[in-house]
């Protein structure tokens, strides 16, 4: 009997990857595809589905108590928050993730994002096409080098950015209360405190997950503590920053501006942060590149199968789950 894997997508674009992997692996699947909009879509498409590849669709305690045969999640990306991960470890459902896939592009991306607020480059080239030629219409713009990046949790991206970012001569701080000084010992960074990260840097960096512990992290508190030349870059989660407040803190001149590629329930028609001139969003598209994309999705189709086979999935995130020796077919 095939082994049954349905797979929810969103907005990327197909399964034929994903459908590839299935193919060259050892065994008999039969892969379901479609759009899960709401929880009674996806407990009905993934009927029966001991694997279950996902996007944007949340799996909730009532979606794992209806799906009894199910043994593995794989979520496409880093975070996981759409999935109720004590839920999956209660019924003995693995959850897996990719957490190695996009470093270079959302480094990049956050670079990118800081250098157009720092040199205004979306506010000029909106003047233009509206008829203005005025180098003084973006006034003012501050230096890039010899400045302070701090970065909030200290992973593979920002390692990346700092090696991106040598040539600007910059020193570089980190928050992260889950990392151990001597895992940093190669890196030029210093380790600091929540609120010394607030006061010492000229910009800062997120890079952390959506937990109940970061969730609304950046509130009137935090940029009440900043320097008003601060540049805020989140490319992590809408979430983790109250986004009232960092309207508030932008309207009020308590930060110099900010770069946004997620916001608060995104996707988002309007937003109070769509009026600030001082602010520049891109729609979630950071961990975006063809090739980041390609092995994204084929990672993610792999847990499935790695896991299914006993053998070690990319990214798993309640190990707990896992029974040596015993097989998850």
């Amino acid at each position: 009997m095939p082994t049954r894997v349905t797979i929810s997508q969103s907005d990327l674009p197909g399964t034929d990857v994903e459908q590839s992997v299935f193919m060259d692996a050892k065994g008999d699947y039969q892969i379901v595809t479609g759009q899960a909009t709401t929880e009674s879509k996806l407990i009905e498409m993934a009927e029966g589905s001991k694997g279950l590849l996902l996007q944007y669709a949340e799996v909730s305690e009532r979606v794992l108590a209806s799906l009894p045969e199910l043994k593995v999640i794989s979520r496409y990306g880093i975070g996981v928050d759409t999935i109720d991960i004590d839920a999956a470890t209660k019924y003995d459902v693995a959850v897996t993730n990719v957490p190695s896939y996009c470093e270079e592009e959302v480094a990049t991306h956050a670079l990118a994002l800081l250098l157009s607020v720092v040199r205004n480059t979306s506010g000029y080239d909106k003047q233009i096409k509206s008829g203005l030629w005025d180098w003084k219409a973006g006034k003012p713009l501050l230096p890039m080098r010899n400045k302070t990046l701090g970065f909030m949790a200290f992973g593979k991206i920002p390692r990346t950015l700092i090696q991106i970012t040598a040539g600007f001569d910059l020193e570089y701080i980190a928050y992260d209360p889950y990392l151990n000084p001597a895992d940093v010992q190669d890196v030029p960074v210093e380790i600091v405190s929540w609120d010394e990260l607030l006061t010492d840097s000229d910009y800062i960096s997120i890079h952390a997950p959506l937990v109940n512990a970061t969730r609304g992290k950046f509130n009137r508190a935090a940029f009440s503590k900043m320097q008003d030349n601060v540049i805020l870059i989140n490319t992590a989660r809408g979430e983790i920053v109250d986004e009232d407040a960092l309207d508030w803190a932008l309207s009020k001149g308590e930060i110099f501006g900010a770069g946004i590629d997620v916001i608060e329930g995104e996707p988002r028609a309007n937003s109070p942060l769509f009026n600030h001139e001082n602010i520049v969003i891109s729609p979630h598209v950071a961990w975006y590149s063809e090739r980041s994309i390609n092995e994204l999705r084929r990672k993610a189709a792999e847990n499935i199968v790695l896991y299914l086979q006993d053998q070690t999935a990319h990214g798993i995130i309640n190990p707990e789950v896992i029974e040596p020796s015993f097989g998850h077919q």
